[in-house]
């Protein structure tokens, strides 16, 4: 088939799947991916063959994939939430270079700011940004420039990656930059474990956030200044009801 798919999975569970995303790994040849990502699909697809990496193998990851596509196979690489955010479809097309071979599909997946803010309720209305804490890829003074930005304009912010153990005050950091332009009464929440065991969700302010024992499967939302509680929901009205 020679032809390799980058197939966003969404946060974790099957239903979350898309149509497009189900029907490509039903007809690949081999899945690879990520360890835990791979771990996620391989109950659903049992008849497959599968390619893991662990994590910092994303070259790797890529490279094995399109060599076995180039080779014949039908392959897809599975990405958690979206393909392309945060995900391996940029890398796989700069690997890949100027080559026609092997075909490359991209199919998007539901993020986790999307799977989060439904959770909470309709925090994303109006315009937003995501930006992601981990300085692994992009210097953090390159992060803290994004996230003053994002606070000047107003924006929604949902923020990925927001602690690790390897990083444990990146949060708290981050809410010190944002509280430099935001007021710290300003409403925020955390969506955790979304799709999967253990979900929930919690609400409350930038001042607490600061605080919070966020880990790698936290998203974390700012509200920009119209956001407020609704029946126990964060909502970002946008104006309908005043057209």
């Amino acid at each position: 088939m020679n032809r390799l798919t980058v197939v966003g999975i969404g946060p974790g569970d099957r239903m979350s799947l898309t149509l497009a995303a189900d029907e490509a790994l039903q007809n690949c040849d081999l899945i690879a991916g990520y360890t835990v990502y791979v771990d996620i699909v391989r109950p659903w697809y049992p008849d497959k063959e599968f390619l893991a990496t662990g994590m910092t193998k994303e070259a790797e990851r890529c490279r094995l994939a399109l060599e076995a596509a180039e080779a014949g196979r039908d392959v897809c690489l599975v990405c958690s939430g979206d393909s392309g955010i945060y995900g391996m479809a940029g890398l796989v097309y700069e690997l890949r270079g100027e080559s026609e071979e092997p075909e490359v599909r991209v199919i998007p997946g539901l993020t986790a700011a999307l799977a989060g803010g439904a959770l909470l309720g309709a925090p994303l209305t109006c315009d937003l940004a995501v930006i992601s804490l981990s300085d692994r890829l992009t210097p953090w003074e390159l992060i803290e420039k994004r996230l003053v930005k994002a606070a000047e304009a107003d924006l929604t912010i949902a923020l990925y990656n927001p602690a690790s153990k390897g990083r444990p005050d990146h949060l708290r950091r981050a809410c010190d930059i944002l509280m430099r332009v935001l007021p710290k009464e300003r409403l925020c929440a955390v969506a955790r474990n979304i799709g999967r065991d253990g979900e929930s969700v919690e609400t409350m302010s930038l001042g607490e956030l600061a605080g919070y024992p966020a880990d790698m499967f936290c998203t974390v939302f700012i509200g920009n200044a119209a956001a407020r509680l609704i029946g126990g929901k964060m909502i970002t009205p946008r104006g309908y009801r005043d057209v």
